[in-house]
C-alpha cells in the first residue's frame, strides 16, 4: 500500500481512473450518520491509493467530497459526491452521502448507483436510527453490505461495545475481520482474525508479525464467531459438521466462501479503521481496499433496475454488457455556474460516449413539480469528478460512473438510452417532503429571477416540492426539514442570486353558516337609459360536512324569470368563492330561492348575479358564521419504544388517535387525526421524539369546526 502523506500537491488528481470492462469497476456507497468519518474515510482511501497527497479540509476548498459553498461553511456534507479511485487495477466508484435525514434524497441516489455498501459507525458514538432504517433497505433489494467502524482511537471509543451494538442493530451475519490494537489511546495496528497475524502500521507501513499472547484469549472468541458466521453461508455444506469436529478447515477455503458470502449479501464483514488528523497513523485502509475489490461484487453481478419502454411495456434480456443498448440513470444533478448543469450519470447497459444523441425519459414526479421529459439531447463532455475537478474521460462503460456537462433538459432520475430505443428506468421509492415552508421574494428584480432559479433546483433535487398555492396565494417550498430548508434558501441566494424570505404559512380555512338565515339581495339602480333591478329572497341552512352547495329553485308564478335563476345560482357560487365575513371560501350549505322581483326592460343576468350575491352576504350577518379548519390523516411510524411520546404529542396538537397497530418486530404505526393548523412543523417535531427514526404521512380528510377562541383570534388578526 502506497505511502500516504499529510502534505504536498494534488498528485495523481489529474489522472482520471478508468475502466474498459463492467468486472474491473467496484461501485461503493457511504453510509452512516453525521460525524460517523464517511468523508474522513474516502480521502483516507484516495490518499492510501494515490490518487491525492494529502487530506482533510483546506481553507479554500473543503475537502474532496465537500467542496460545495455550504459545505465548507458548515462543514458537514449535503450532496451525494463521487471520488473514484483505481486499486489493483479495480476502478473504485466510492459514494459519499450525506448523514443527516434532511438530505436522504442524495442517500438514496447513492443507493440507487452502488452495488454495495460501506455502513460507517463512529466507534465513540455507535448506530443511530437512520443508519438502522437504511440497513434494513439494503436487506429488502440484498445489497451486499460491510461496517466499518472509524474513530477507534477516540478516548471514548470501546471496541467490544461497539461490535455489540452493530450485531444488535444489524442483526445475524455481521462478524469483525480484524481486531485493533490499541495502546495509551493510540492505534497501533489490527489483528487479521483468520490469519491470526498482527499487522503492524506503527513504523509507518504495514508490517506482518505475530500477536501477543495478551490477545490470545480475545482472537479465540471473535476467531470463532467469525467462522461459524462464514460456514454458515458456505455453498459447501459438510463445512459445518467438519469444523463442529475439531477439524481444521483451510483459511485459504474460508477467504473463498467469505468473499462469496459478502457478495451474496449473506456476510456482513466489520473492519476497524483510524484516519484523519487526530490519527497519528491510518490504519485499515488496505484492508478495506481487499474488501472492496475481492468481496464486493462487479456491476455485471449486481441485477439491473426494473426497465420499461417509453409506454410502459417490460423490457428483459437486458445486461451489464458494455455492447449492448444504452441504458443510463442520472442520480444526481448540479449547477456550476461555469460549467453549466453537470449530471452525475450511473450506466447500466452498452457504452456512453461523449456527443452521443440520447434519448431523454421522463420520470412520472410531476407532482413535485419535475415535469416528465422524452426529448432527444447531445451528450457533452464526460468527465470523472473529484471535488471541484472534472478530469476529461474517452468513454463511461456499462457499469461505470461518469459526470456529463451540458444535459439541458435532463433532471435527476431520468433515464438516458439509445434515441432509436428509448426505455424508462423504474423510479425509485422517494420520501414525501413533508415540512412546508412559505417564501417571497424582497424585491422586484428577485422575483423576476426567482422562477427560473427554483427551475433549477426542483431539477436538483426531487425531493423537493414546489407549490403555487391559489387559494392561499402563496409559494411553498416543501422540505424534508428545517435543514433542508435552509440550504435550499441559501443556495437560492449564493448560486442563483435570488434574495427570499420566509413568511407565515396559511393554512386554507372555509366558512359556513352556524344556522338557518333568511335575507333579501336588492340590486335596483336606476340611471339613464337601461338600469339594474333584480331582487331575490334566499333562506340559507347548514349541511353536514362535505355538502358543497346544494341550490333549490321554489320560484312560483314566475316572480324571477326562469333564465335568470341560473344567475341567482352564479351569483351565490362567485360569492361563496370569495367569503362572505372573514374572506374564506364558504361551504357546505343549502341555498333555497323562493321569491323576487323583475323588471321587464332593466332586469338582467348580471342584476341577478349581483343580487344573490346580497342576500348571500346579508344571511351571512343574521347568524353565527363558522370558521372550519382542514384535518388530515396522519399516520406515523415509529418504534415501540417511542410510540407514548407520539400519542401524547398528538393529544397536544388537538389530534385524535384512532388506533395502533404492530408493523414488523419492533416498531407501531399510529393513526391519527390532527387539524393542519397544527401539523405544518411536525416533520421537525417528530425528528426530535424518535430520535430521528420516525416517518409519517398525512392526507387531507375533511373540513371541522375550528374551536371559537382560535376562530375569534384569526377573525381579529384579518380585521
Amino acid at each position: 500500500m502506497p505511502d500516504r502523506t499529510q502534505n504536498g500537491a494534488a498528485g495523481a488528481a489529474g489522472r482520471a481512473p478508468s475502466a474498459d470492462r463492467p468486472d474491473a469497476v467496484r461501485n461503493v456507497v457511504l453510509v452512516g450518520h453525521s460525524g460517523a468519518g464517511k468523508t474522513t474515510l474516502v480521502e483516507a482511501l484516495l490518499a492510501a491509493t494515490g490518487t491525492i497527497q494529502r487530506t482533510g479540509r483546506v481553507e479554500d476548498g473543503g475537502t474532496v467530497s465537500d467542496f460545495d459553498e455550504v459545505e465548507v461553511r458548515q462543514q458537514r456534507s449535503i450532496n451525494l459526491a463521487l471520488a473514484p479511485l483505481t486499486h489493483n487495477g479495480i476502478k473504485i466508484n466510492l459514494l459519499d452521502t450525506p448523514g443527516y435525514a434532511d438530505f436522504v434524497g442524495d442517500l438514496r441516489a447513492g443507493l440507487r448507483a452502488a452495488d454495495a455498501a460501506l455502513f460507517v459507525v463512529s466507534a465513540a458514538e455507535g448506530v443511530d436510527g437512520l443508519t438502522r432504517m437504511i440497513w434494513e433497505e439494503c436487506a429488502t433489494v440484498g445489497m451486499p453490505r460491510a461496517v466499518v467502524i472509524t474513530k477507534i482511537d477516540h478516548q471514548r471509543a470501546d471496541f467490544d461495545d461497539v461490535v455489540a451494538s452493530c450485531q444488535a442493530a444489524f442483526g445475524d451475519g455481521v462478524a469483525p475481520l480484524y481486531l485493533p490494537v490499541v495502546a495509551g489511546g493510540k492505534v497501533s495496528g489490527l489483528i487479521g482474525l483468520l490469519s491470526e497475524k498482527f499487522f503492524d502500521y506503527s513504523g509507518g507501513g504495514r508490517a506482518e508479525t505475530e500477536p501477543g499472547p495478551a490477545y490470545r484469549e480475545q482472537i479465540e472468541t471473535y476467531r470463532g464467531g467469525l467462522i461459524e458466521g462464514i460456514i454458515q453461508e458456505s455453498e459447501d455444506e459438510s463445512l459445518m459438521d467438519r469444523y463442529l469436529s475439531g477439524e481444521h478447515i483451510d483459511t485459504k477455503a474460508l477467504i473463498e466462501d467469505l468473499e462469496k458470502a459478502v457478495a451474496r449479501g449473506g456476510f456482513y464483514p466489520v473492519l476497524a479503521t483510524c484516519a484523519g488528523h487526530a490519527c497519528d497513523t491510518v490504519v485499515g485502509m488496505a484492508e478495506l481496499l481487499e474488501i472492496i475489490t475481492q468481496g464486493f461484487p462487479s456491476p455485471m453481478e449486481h441485477p439491473l433496475p426494473e426497465v420499461t419502454t417509453i409506454d410502459g411495456r417490460p423490457v428483459t434480456g437486458l445486461s451489464c454488457d458494455p455492447d449492448g443498448p444504452l441504458l443510463a440513470e442520472v442520480v444526481k444533478t448540479t449547477s456550476d455556474p461555469y460549467v453549466g448543469r453537470i449530471s452525475l450519470v450511473r450506466v447500466f447497459s452498452g457504452t456512453l460516449r461523449p456527443d452521443m444523441v440520447v434519448h431523454v425519459s421522463g420520470h412520472g414526479m410531476a407532482d413535485r413539480g419535475h415535469e416528465d421529459h422524452d426529448v432527444d439531447e447531445r451528450i457533452g463532455a464526460l468527465s470523472s469528478p473529484l471535488g471541484k475537478l472534472q478530469r476529461t474521460t474517452a468513454a463511461c462503460v456499462a457499469g461505470d460512473i461518469c459526470a456529463v456537462a451540458k444535459l439541458s433538459r435532463a433532471e435527476t432520475g431520468d433515464t438516458l438510452s439509445a434515441k432509436d430505443r428509448p426505455l424508462l428506468v423504474t423510479a425509485w421509492d422517494m420520501p414525501d417532503p413533508l415540512l412546508p415552508v412559505a417564501i417571497q421574494a424582497k424585491s422586484k428584480a428577485d422575483e423576476d429571477k426567482l422562477a427560473q432559479a427554483l427551475g433549477r433546483l426542483v431539477a436538483e433535487d426531487p425531493t423537493l416540492r414546489l407549490e403555487n398555492n391559489a387559494e392561499t396565494r402563496q409559494l411553498v417550498l416543501w422540505c424534508m426539514g428545517e435543514a433542508h430548508a435552509d440550504v435550499l434558501l441559501d443556495h437560492l441566494a449564493g448560486r442563483h442570486g435570488v434574495e427570499v424570505e420566509r413568511v407565515d404559512l396559511r393554512v386554507p380555512l372555509r366558512e359556513t353558516f352556524g344556522g338557518k338565515a333568511k335575507a333579501m339581495g336588492r340590486n335596483v339602480k336606476q340611471t339613464g337609459g337601461h338600469g339594474q333591478y333584480a331582487i331575490c329572497h334566499l333562506e340559507v341552512e347548514p349541511l353536514p360536512s362535505g355538502g358543497g352547495l346544494e341550490f333549490v329553485d321554489k320560484i312560483v308564478g314566475g316572480v324571477v324569470p326562469r333564465q335568470f335563476i341560473p344567475s341567482v345560482e352564479k351569483g351565490v357560487r362567485a360569492q361563496m368563492e370569495r367569503g362572505v365575513l372573514a374572506g374564506y371560501p364558504v361551504v357546505d350549505i343549502r341555498v333555497t330561492l323562493y321569491d323576487g322581483k323583475a323588471h321587464a326592460v332593466d332586469s338582467s343576468d348580471m342584476a341577478f348575479q349581483i343580487a344573490g350575491q346580497l342576500a348571500l352576504k346579508e344571511a351571512a350577518g343574521k347568524v353565527q358564521m363558522l370558521l372550519l379548519e382542514p384535518v388530515d390523516e396522519v399516520t406515523v411510524l415509529v418504534e415501540d419504544e417511542h410510540v407514548g411520546g407520539v400519542m401524547s404529542d398528538m393529544s397536544s396538537r388537538r389530534g385524535r388517535v384512532i388506533g395502533t397497530e404492530p408493523v414488523g418486530t419492533g416498531r407501531t404505526l399510529v393513526r391519527a387525526e390532527v387539524p393542519q393548523l397544527e401539523i405544518s412543523r411536525y416533520a421537525i417535531d417528530l425528528r426530535s421524539i424518535s430520535h430521528g427514526t420516525g416517518t409519517f404521512h398525512r392526507s387531507f380528510l375533511r373540513y371541522e369546526p375550528l374551536p371559537s377562541h382560535l376562530a375569534d383570534r384569526l377573525r381579529a388578526a384579518t380585521e
